[in-house]
């Protein structure tokens, strides 16, 4: 499949001068949801991928294959840009390159590598970051690796989670040189942290999931945010949902009496149903 036009709408965002939320995805009937809802792009996090795909917690024991087989799902479901959040490229700078290979031809418009220490070592009971160094190799990794250059590249840091925003920042304008296109930030709460980030970076920002007191996007826009995630709240009301109609069946609900069920018509709409039909008549009833 040629993926194109998806990194290249990716890249109309990054440069377009306003922030957008993505829409939180985690397989093709979600992402076709965010994309006829309007959705820019569409976001795919490592924590919802292992909910989703192992029904595991955020703790790094999901593999590079098994995030790459969902990602392509969700991308070769439409046109929706994807934005991936690869955690720290599953090993060292040479995995970092095997993962832009796997998600590059998975479809994915934007991935970001991040300076995390990944997974927990031994005895470790908070987060650790790994040194500047090795950080800023794995993201020249991941450039030489990436063979579109419409894919979007994308150095994350932890800096301000695990020290203050102004490691954040130190950390930022050296990954700003090993040639990512954009600069991700977690951790981030406060309007001045915003302003001095903004302040400190040439590169386009994306910010993790956000507070009340960031909601501005105009804001978040004039100090080159372009991304700010609101969370991943559309897998945890899957869940619910699948939970409540699952209870009420095992309790003796009538399916008839189900609150909450996607209409046909809702159901036709996103898994195709009239396209398939049409292909059914062209190449199947002779």
């Amino acid at each position: 499949m040629n993926f194109t036009f998806q990194r290249a709408r990716f890249r109309e965002v990054l440069q377009s001068g306003a922030c957008v939320h993505p829409g939180s995805v985690f397989d093709a009937i979600s992402a076709r949801i965010a994309e006829s809802l309007g959705f820019e792009i569409g976001m795919f996090a490592g924590s919802v991928a292992s909910n989703a795909i192992l029904g595991a917690p955020d703790l790094a024991v999901i593999t590079l294959t098994e995030f790459a087989e969902q990602a392509y799902r969700i991308c070769r479901a439409g046109r929706l840009p994807l934005l991936v959040d690869a955690d720290h490229g599953y090993g060292n700078a040479l995995s970092v390159m095997r993962t832009v290979e796997e998600l590059e031809t998975a479809g994915v418009a934007a991935l970001t590598i991040e300076d995390t220490a990944l997974p927990a070592a031994f005895g470790e009971t908070r987060m650790a970051l790994i040194s500047v160094e090795e950080a800023a190799a794995k993201m020249r990794a991941a450039v030489q690796a990436r063979q579109d250059p419409g894919l979007v590249i994308v150095g994350r840091t932890q800096g301000a989670v695990v020290n203050d925003v102004a490691d954040a920042v130190a950390r930022a304008r050296v990954y700003e040189q090993t040639g990512v296109d954009a600069l991700f930030f977690t951790g981030i709460s406060k309007r001045e942290e915003v302003e001095a980030i903004g302040a400190a970076v040439k590169l386009p920002v994306m910010l993790g999931t956000i507070n009340a007191a960031l909601s501005d996007r105009e804001f978040l826009a004039a100090h080159k945010v372009r991304i700010a995630l609101q969370g991943h709240q559309p897998f945890a009301a899957a869940v619910q949902a699948t939970y409540s109609t699952l209870k009420a069946l095992r309790e003796g609900v009538a399916p008839a009496a189900l609150a909450n069920v996607a209409p046909k018509s809702l159901m036709d709409e996103l898994t195709r149903e009239p396209d398939y039909a049409a292909w059914t008549k062209e190449f199947l009833k002779g």
